[in-house]
């Protein structure tokens, strides 16, 4: 069965495009490595909840929005071997860099998943 991680972050609005450009170089790199898929969305239909919410789980401030993503392995091994291959990319020193990700990496939860359906 497939192999997901998950990230949920928030995203300053006037950071869009150089998160999307950011992405895409992710993209190029994990899916060069073996993952399967590798999305992202920029949230358009998610209010605060009254004890949980996508707002509230990133802290959601002013002129930011949430930003849900996934990729997919074909199980977990294939995801440590493809992510141990990503971690030593020399594409991706820059990008891990204090600073350089364009959203605050303390507000992102993620986490890794085993598939329950996957039709």
């Amino acid at each position: 069965m497939s192999y997901v991680d998950g990230f949920v972050l928030p995203l300053p609005k006037s950071k869009l495009d150089e998160y999307r450009e950011l992405s895409n170089k992710c993209a190029d790199i994990w899916r060069e490595h073996g993952a399967l898929e590798y999305r992202e969305c920029v949230a358009d239909d998610v209010q605060p909840g009254k004890l949980t919410s996508f707002p509230q789980s990133v802290d959601l401030q002013d002129g930011e929005t949430v930003v849900f993503s996934w990729i997919v392995y074909a199980s977990r091994a294939h995801r440590d071997e493809v992510n141990g291959k990503v971690e030593k990319d020399p594409r991706m020193a820059d990008m891990m860099q204090p600073g350089a990700m364009p959203f605050d990496g303390k507000r992102m939860i993620f986490g890794g998943f085993e598939m329950l359906i996957d039709r």
